[in-house]
């Protein structure tokens, strides 16, 4: 929905397709951070996109066992940058696709699903979609797979994956909130459990570290157990877990990390998490897929409207924002395999507090670091794709 409104702003002709008939999707995340808040700004829509229901993490913390940390404080930042803001994304994909519809070079097709590549002489067309009216092809110059981490298009292309390995899984569910609750802890550690508690207004939207496979596990030990265990995470939710009735009550998101060796093929460029699926370590996932579709945009729009770009045109979008994702996954995976796999995947029973967190608590000054790489990122983009007349 970025690429297509920053495409539609620039006058590209530019269709984007959505399978559902909404963007009312639980698994999207919800952490909207200071880069895109920048974005926003830079767009002129910043003060209309904060009106929707949202709330505000001006700093982070994280809590193991009794004892809170100081991690991370965003008001060091620059303004209006100096929180993340906590919105369901389908109300941030709404107001996208409502701002963009003002561009006439913008269409966009909901109930309509992307189910395979057009190919000709070995390059991509368009693609086979099946609408409300039944399936129909949509050729085009350029085919964008912006469908996630288990994108078709992907699948189609045959662009080569690298799997970089992830050792959780996230089991994902809902309960009410109090007034009374804490506000800027995010994530709580109890003995050998990760709780991620997402601040949705009148609920908290919750998420279950476990070891990747072991969700029949925990199933086969029953939901009371399950219950116990969340408790053992959060304290302060041991007045409604009993909210959670059933495991139907609980979704699966299985975790991977990954990204292709090369994004693009002749008429095709994959970006966001179907070219790197990110952990959900820092909830950086839909911040690095709007990077993606800025630098899509800075480097591409001009070219699409003026008659086609190269494969060489569409590898720049790997090679400026490879680096970047590099970072962010590497860090990913060494807080993985250093942090969660010792302490709350049980390898090292009574692990201690890491001594970085420590650190952390103890000094005002260290903590606008991780504020910073979690929330500005590594190299940030601005649009300066043009806007057309």
């Amino acid at each position: 929905m970025m690429l297509g409104y920053l495409l539609g702003r620039a006058g590209v002709d530019t269709l984007v397709l959505e399978k559902h008939a909404d963007f009312l999707r639980d698994f999207r995340g919800d952490t909207v951070h200071p880069s895109t808040l920048s974005i926003m700004l830079e767009l002129g829509l910043l003060d209309e996109f904060l009106k929707i229901q949202h709330s505000e993490l001006r700093a982070l913390s994280v809590e193991i066992g009794r004892e809170a940390f100081k991690v991370a404080d965003f008001r060091s930042l620059q303004p209006p940058g100096d929180f993340i803001a906590l919105m369901p994304q389908w109300d941030f994909l709404d107001f996208l696709a409502k701002s963009g519809r003002r561009f006439p070079a913008l269409k966009i097709l909901m109930s309509t699903e992307a189910q395979d590549l057009l190919l000709s002489g070995g390059k991509v067309v368009g693609v086979r979609a099946r609408g409300p009216e039944g399936a129909v092809d949509i050729h085009a110059d350029l085919v964008v797979g912006c469908d996630g981490r288990r994108s078709t298009m992907r699948a189609a292309s045959g662009l080569q994956v690298e799997s970089l390995g992830s050792p959780i899984d996230v089991l994902w569910f809902r309960l009410s909130k109090r007034n009374s609750d804490p506000t800027e802890i995010l994530g709580h550690l109890g003995l050998d459990k990760l709780l991620v508690t997402i601040d949705r207004n009148d609920y908290w939207q919750c998420a279950f570290v476990i070891a990747k496979g072991g969700y029949d596990q925990i199933q086969a030990a029953g939901m009371e157990s399950f219950r116990a265990s969340i408790v053992d995470g959060a304290r302060f939710l041991a007045d409604r877990v009993g909210e959670l009735k059933s495991f139907a009550d609980v979704r699966l998101l299985s975790v991977s990390v990954d990204r292709l060796i090369r994004w693009s093929r002749s008429g095709l460029l994959c970006i966001g998490d179907a070219a790197h699926a990110m952990s959900p370590i820092g909830g950086v996932g839909i911040n690095l897929a709007i990077q993606d579709a800025v630098a899509t945009a800075n480097l591409l729009a001009v070219k699409l409207k003026s008659g086609g770009v190269t494969e060489h045109d569409l590898d720049a979008v790997r090679r400026r924002r490879l680096f970047a994702v590099k970072v962010i996954q590497r860090l990913q995976i060494t807080i993985q395999n250093r942090v969660l796999k010792p302490r709350v995947l049980g390898e090292v029973r009574g692990a201690g507090v890491p001594w970085p967190l420590r650190l952390l608590n103890s000094s005002a000054w260290l903590r606008q670091w991780p504020a910073r790489l979690l929330g500005v990122g590594v190299r940030p983009e601005r649009v300066c794709s043009p806007e057309n007349p």
